[in-house]
């Protein structure tokens, strides 16, 4: 199975406000989320898709790919919402997860096929963000090996307890997955990239450039 969590579009991705407006982030987030199910949708091994939220846009959008949803009103923490989503998949009888953000609008069918293909039948497989400190995409077989904290800082801990479950643990680096969008950094690496997505598309819509560059320059001198 793989979750794919997604919180209310209404309120996403507030650390980007420097740089763009709230009906931006909105449509920013809908726009990286349906380019990640795109993407799914593409894929040749994959298992059942399941989008984890309680947003009336991502149900649609996943009814229209023909993938399942586990029903998230509490709009709670990615945590909290596939420890949810986890149990539910658990009673159900399934035997592992791939857990992948709504925010990685640069992941590749070939990534997610090759994720799939090195998971091990009994471990896990990580992939870390780009700065190797988020986890980026998970693999967990059986899918109660270890438990899962998402964060700025989750790949050092997943790969602890990963490791600490006696079981193979397999770590990829693959750039597409490696790139969430949380922040300026981020948006100006994905303007930068070859367009390919309807994310990348929509932001050079926007031309964003003179707004990134003053938010760099106002950034404190520590950042």
């Amino acid at each position: 199975m793989i979750l794919v969590p997604v919180k209310n579009f209404a309120n996403a991705k507030q650390r980007l406000s420097p740089v763009l407006e709230a009906r931006e982030r909105t449509a920013l987030a809908k726009a990286m989320f349906e380019d990640v199910l795109a993407t799914l949708a593409q894929c040749q091994s994959r298992p059942e898709v399941s989008v984890v939220t309680g947003d009336s846009h991502a149900r649609r959008v996943a009814e229209a790919h023909g993938f399942s949803i586990i029903e998230e009103r509490e709009n709670r923490s990615e945590t909290d919402a596939i420890a949810m989503a986890s149990a539910v998949c658990e009673s159900q009888g399934v035997k592992f997860v791939m857990v992948v953000p709504a925010d990685i609008p640069l992941m590749t069918a070939a990534e997610v096929d090759t994720v799939l293909a090195r998971a091990p039948q009994e471990g896990s497989v990580l992939v870390p963000a780009a700065d190797r400190r988020g986890t980026n995409a998970i693999v967990k077989s059986p899918l109660n090996l270890f438990s899962l904290r998402f964060g700025n800082d989750s790949f050092q801990p997943h790969l602890a307890s990963a490791q600490a479950s006696g079981k193979p643990v397999v770590v990829l680096e693959l750039p597409g997955i490696a790139l969430d969008i949380d922040r300026a950094d981020d948006l100006a690496q994905l303007i930068t990239a070859p367009i390919r997505t309807r994310t990348q598309r929509l932001l050079a819509a926007w031309n964003l450039s003179e707004r990134l560059q003053q938010a760099w320059q106002a950034r404190p001198a520590h950042a």
